[in-house]
């Protein structure tokens, strides 16, 4: 496990000294930065609008009406932003030839996966969480229910995992850091629309849905933190790893 911790400690500084995880940082703070901006003037408002009808002020919900669409957009960016910090895990490796060197060392290869996926996650983690002075900064000057604040960020970092070990499945298919990128972009894509299919009605419905990544989102910025959901994300990631795990095993044979 030591030896996991290593490698995405390298794989974190190779990151943090080139300017992939600064750009990708700042674009995701601006999109989401205004994105919270337009849906705050818009709550402040509907709450002017309502407060005017006593019989609708108990409408007005600061989580409701403005974290939860807030936490769906950072959801969607995410889905932008992902493939670009993935897209380098394996497939550089396999571009400058050092992969077979790496796959015949010491290190086993469930540490070499693990850790590569670690450096993502917690990259990616790290920027999500950048985004806690959205919550503090209505908290100062309002009220505010943490409960569904903290299970919706705990959505979004099993999101966040989900969406990494896809990702560095699709750079281990692939020298091609673009052809990375397209791949995990696709992928996740597919996980996210998939539960529309289920909208139709059908035999398969109930089985589209559960498959969905956004439909176990929604119990979360709810405020709901089920263990179906958390099983969910979990598989997902594991099943990401898992089979990167079986590509790098394959291509060291070769």
């Amino acid at each position: 496990m030591s030896r996991a911790f290593t490698i995405a400690a390298k794989e974190l500084r190779s990151y943090l000294v080139s300017p992939v995880a600064w750009v990708v940082a700042t674009v995701f703070l601006l999109v989401t930065g205004l994105l919270f901006f337009n849906i705050v003037a818009w709550y402040s408002g509907q709450s002017f609008q309502m407060m005017q009808f006593p019989e609708a002020a108990s409408q007005v919900n600061v989580n409701r009406m403005v974290f939860a669409p807030t936490f769906q957009n950072v959801a969607v960016t995410l889905l932008l932003l992902v493939p670009i910090v993935t897209m380098r895990l394996l497939a550089e490796e396999k571009r400058n030839r050092t992969c077979q060197l790496l796959l015949t060392s010491p290190v086993r290869l469930g540490e070499i996966v693990l850790g590569k996926f670690l450096a993502a996650f917690a990259l990616l983690a790290g920027i999500l969480l950048l985004t806690l002075y959205m919550p503090l900064l209505v908290w100062t000057y309002g009220t505010l229910d943490w409960g569904p604040i903290f299970s919706g960020y705990l959505g979004l970092v099993l999101l966040t995992a989900a969406f990494s070990a896809l990702g560095l499945f699709a750079s281990s298919l692939t020298e091609n850091q673009i052809v990375a990128a397209v791949l995990t972009f696709g992928i996740l894509l597919a996980f996210w629309i998939i539960g529309w299919g289920g909208q139709q009605g059908g035999s398969l419905a109930k089985v589209l849905e559960h498959l969905s990544i956004v439909t176990h989102l929604e119990g979360f910025l709810q405020g709901a933190v089920e263990l179906k959901d958390v099983v969910y994300y979990l598989s997902v990631t594991a099943f990401g790893l898992f089979l990167t795990h079986r590509v790098l095993d394959s291509n060291r044979w070769r």
